[in-house]
């Protein structure tokens, strides 16, 4: 197992941190283990396709019926020279 070391870390964090794994019975090393394990789960899951994240986000809502416009004829095209 690989470890690190987290420098300049400030107090109120370090405060949050303790107090959060107290909650939860853990110590704070796993406790940070565990923040860190679950965030990148959630990275992981997150789709990188923005349309497909736009979709699932108001997919709850129902979905929307749209007629597209109706189409003219093609204009005819400029004569060169004139």
């Amino acid at each position: 197992m690989a470890s690190i070391t987290i420098r300049k870390l400030d107090e109120q964090t370090k405060a949050r941190l303790r107090v959060r794994a107290a909650h939860h019975k853990r110590s704070m090393e796993d406790e940070a283990r565990n923040i860190l394990r679950a965030t990148l789960v959630e990275d992981a899951a997150t789709p990188r396709n923005l349309a497909e994240a736009i979709r699932r986000r108001f997919q709850p809502l129902g979905g929307v019926e749209l007629r597209p416009p109706a189409r003219e004829a093609m204009r005819e095209p400029p004569k060169p020279g004139k």
